[in-house]
């Protein structure tokens, strides 16, 4: 989504290509909102019947009716009670809990994790906005957590993504926040509405205690819920360059390491793997929706596909 920086210009706490530009980000708005209508077609629809306003039909009213739903004119004409029953509306209130911690900020191929992240978050503000479907916001992992209400437009959205750019990484001596998505996801158990989408986007780096996927379990039970997973790889696999130097960026701790050593750069790919095929058992344990996204390559389609798989756009 950016173009590369040159590597003498990148600070330790910023590697790979550089942030998304506003301008760019408007633009890449346009190109993913053209791309992503290509892949998906259709509208939302609501788990619960009634409160539109295109009427389906009139029948004669039955114990348990709603008196509102009476129409006065059929039932004089009639001289028994009828109801209107409307069609249901064509609608969805999803959420996006996004990550924003300083592990975003890492990116060793086309693009930095953060970019992916921004691009999953605009794929799904063109398919969660329109027709009356509304969106809201919340980040987790920057300095503050934002949260930004349901809403039909993507003004909205594109406003808290620039301002979410900017809380990934803490200047010097100033605090991160919870990197563990546990507090934003409790907050979506509470808020979002039975039937929704929930959409959570993380590297799931530095997760910490396993409370998390307990307020997740809990957001599951009233919503469709799409975990996106997005790596680089190499936080998977290091490189045989000899000496280097590895940053964490969630702590600040650093690490000299011999990759030249065959015997360490497979002991790391290992511990990788089974941290990744942890992470996707207790998705599965779950029964929530995973995806996983890279930052080489193409991610629409991939992540096209999925919401498909969720009937979410059907």
């Amino acid at each position: 989504m950016t173009g590369p920086i040159p590597i003498a210009t990148r600070p330790k706490s910023r590697p790979g290509p550089g942030p998304t530009p506003e301008s760019l980000l408007r633009s890449l708005d346009v190109t993913v909102g053209r791309r992503i209508h290509g892949l998906l077609s259709g509208e939302f629809r609501a788990h619960d019947r009634g409160g539109g306003t295109e009427l389906a039909q009139v029948r004669p009213y039955e114990p348990g009716d709603d008196v509102r739903t009476i129409d006065w004119n059929v039932t004089a004409r009639m001289t028994v009670p009828h109801v209107r029953v409307h069609v249901p509306e064509r609608a969805l209130t999803s959420w996006l809990a996004l990550d924003v911690s300083p592990s975003m900020t890492f990116g060793t191929a086309d693009r930095r994790k953060a970019d992916v992240a921004v691009g999953v978050a605009l794929a799904l503000g063109h398919v969660a906005t329109q027709r009356g479907n509304r969106l809201g916001t919340i980040t987790f992992g920057g300095r503050s957590d934002r949260r930004m209400p349901p809403t039909g437009g993507r003004r909205g959205l594109l406003s808290a993504l620039l301002a979410a750019r900017n809380d990934a990484v803490p200047g010097d001596g100033e605090p991160i926040g919870a990197r563990s998505p546990a507090a934003a996801l409790r907050f979506l158990a509470g808020v979002a509405p039975r039937g929704g989408l929930v959409v959570l986007v993380s590297d799931f780096r530095g997760r910490g205690s396993p409370d998390w996927l307990t307020a997740l379990a809990g957001v599951a039970a009233r919503s469709q819920v799409l975990v996106v997973e997005i790596r680089d790889r190499r936080e998977d696999e290091l490189p045989d360059v000899g000496d280097l130097t590895l940053l964490d960026t969630e702590t600040g701790r650093e690490v000299r390491v011999d990759t030249s050593s065959r015997a360490l750069r497979e002991r790391f790919a290992r511990a990788a793997a089974d941290d990744r095929a942890a992470l996707a058992h207790d998705l599965r344990r779950l029964g929530v929706g995973h995806v996983v996204l890279s930052t080489s390559g193409s991610w629409l389609r991939t992540l096209a596909s999925q919401l498909r798989l969720l009937r979410i756009a059907s």
